[in-house]
């Protein structure tokens, strides 16, 4: 019995296996220490080369037994799976650890292939040793494969279709792309099909030859963070609004304003396409960044047009209809209108600057209150633009920028619901000292320098209140102003109230 052990052993036990144990060993904890996503492949591979030692331990137990001719024939089968164990955990440590470390990418299929590669050459090499002459095993698998050529015409196809879009590099795992009607991105590129994961979580599996017949659009990909998709938003505006105003006014809104996912440049473009029954129809061009969020960013530009038309008092086209007006109905409207007015009114008087009006005077500014809404992140005016409005918050939030000589940009202060902003403008023709950005959709109303100068005029002592409150804004602008610029403290630039109403007299002329 111990002869026979010894022969087992010597039979099983050559030279070179602790060597190739040894490699599998490190190869392996390296692998699944560097590589967590790979522990299950290596696992697999690791167990497949246990197997194949049992088969050669097997395979040296018949040797003891004298049956030489299938010990060799099972021992070469499993030492040759096992050095095809090994090459695969030196394949999965090389392309997956050393080469990315030095900045190489190898895809996936022309990975495939060099192993393969290396499993023909590491079988011949081994057939030869034993004394099997691989040139008739060449002789018959090109028969063979002749046949399977003919037979599997279409798979193939797929597969040298897999290996040439991976080796020309025009497709890549991670790349938008757009065939046919399905969007989506590259999940996984394989030697028979491309899988493609749309946005609403559907898998689409493309076999590679379709893909190399036909035509496919890359409109994005993973490693290129400028690649920028153009985008069209179409809407429509009746005839009563100039096109070139609109154009104008969608392009500054879009331009100005911080719209997350919108790239800068290029910039947004708006184009009249064409005349319909009672509109004009228009496209807003944008270039976005992030494929991922489309629909959502589309819905953000179209409410940014929404706003800007909306304040600018231009119509989105409708279906148009017949209506029967009855009395009644226009009683019923000018019900609602007085009740707009009086609670317009009501949040006037709440205001320091219209403290002191009367009630005609505030009743004409109610009437002639422009409701003017903003959408989130759009620009109300800029820093050193020409004075037009002064501006009522009546819900939501603004922020007061201010630029400054070195080029930066800071936060001035936050204007709340039921404040006002503006004013100094309005009332001296001085220019915006500050940019006023909207921080959340807000709802604002807008006075036109007419009405406030016809205000002023009617009773010149309200321009002494409205003086003082603009005097002390003015003081804390230019002291936020000196905190971030080298002028000295005692350099004050804001007008003491008497200044400041000598300003507004000269402006208006009273």
């Amino acid at each position: 019995m111990t002869e026979v052990m010894q022969r087992i052993w010597s039979y099983f036990w050559l030279p070179e296996t602790k060597y190739v144990i040894a490699a599998v060993v490190t190869l392996a904890l390296l692998s699944l220490r560097l590589l967590p996503k790979e522990r299950r492949r290596v696992g697999g591979t690791v167990a497949a080369f246990g197997l194949c030692l049992c088969g050669q331990l097997f395979g040296a137990l018949l040797e003891a037994l004298d049956y030489s001719r299938l010990a060799v024939m099972v021992h070469e089968i499993f030492v040759i799976g096992s050095g095809m164990a090994l090459f695969r955990l030196v394949a999965i440590f090389v392309f997956r650890v050393i080469l990315p470390r030095f900045g190489m990418v190898v895809v996936r299929i022309a990975e495939d292939i060099i192993v393969l590669v290396v499993y023909a050459v590491f079988i011949m090499g081994r057939l030869h040793i034993v004394g099997f002459d691989p040139s008739s095993l060449l002789t018959t698998s090109a028969v063979i494969t002749a046949v399977l050529a003919f037979s599997m015409q279409d798979t193939l196809g797929n597969l040298l279709a897999g290996v040439a879009l991976q080796l020309d590099n025009s497709l890549r795992t991670g790349d938008w792309i757009r065939i046919d009607d399905i969007t989506g991105r590259v999940a996984q590129i394989r030697w028979r099909q491309t899988t493609i994961r749309t946005r609403n979580g559907d898998v689409v599996v493309i076999p590679n030859s379709q893909l190399m017949r036909g035509k496919f659009i890359v409109f994005g990909r993973t490693d290129i963070t400028l690649w920028p998709w153009r985008r069209w938003v179409w809407f429509n505006v009746t005839y009563e609004s100039s096109p070139t105003l609109v154009i104008q006014k969608i392009e500054a809104t879009i331009s100005s304003a911080e719209i997350p996912n919108v790239a800068r440049e290029p910039r947004p473009t708006c184009v009249l396409m064409e005349f319909g029954p009672g509109y004009g129809r228009y496209a807003l061009r944008y270039w976005m960044l992030d494929p991922q969020p489309d629909d959502p960013t589309d819905s953000t530009v179209r409410v940014h047009i929404f706003a800007a038309l909306k304040r600018a008092g231009m119509q989105l086209a409708v279906p148009e209809q017949s209506l029967h007006i009855t009395k009644e109905n226009e009683a019923y409207r000018e019900s609602l209108h007085r009740r707009e007015i009086e609670r317009r009114m009501v949040d006037l008087r709440k205001l320091e600057l219209f403290a002191g009006l009367q009630e005609e005077e505030l009743r004409t500014i109610s009437e002639r209150m422009v409701h003017a809404p903003f959408a989130c992140g759009d620009v109300i005016f800029h820093q050193g633009d020409a004075p037009h409005w002064l501006y009522l918050l009546a819900a939501g939030e603004a922020e007061v920028w201010m630029d400054f000589a070195d080029h930066s940009k800071r936060l001035f202060r936050t204007i709340h619901a039921g404040g006002t902003f503006g004013e100094k403008g309005v009332l001296t023709g001085e220019a915006r000292r500050a940019s006023v950005i909207a921080r959340t959709d807000v709802v604002c109303y807008r006075l036109d320098q007419a009405t406030v100068e016809e205000v002023i005029r009617s009773r010149p002592e309200i321009a002494e209140a409205v003086a003082e409150i603009l005097a002390r804004r003015e003081a804390e602008m230019d002291a936020f102003i000196r905190q971030f610029s080298n002028a000295s403290s005692d350099q004050a630039v804001s007008q003491p109230k008497a200044g400041m109403l000598a300003m507004i007299k000269n402006f208006l002329g009273l």
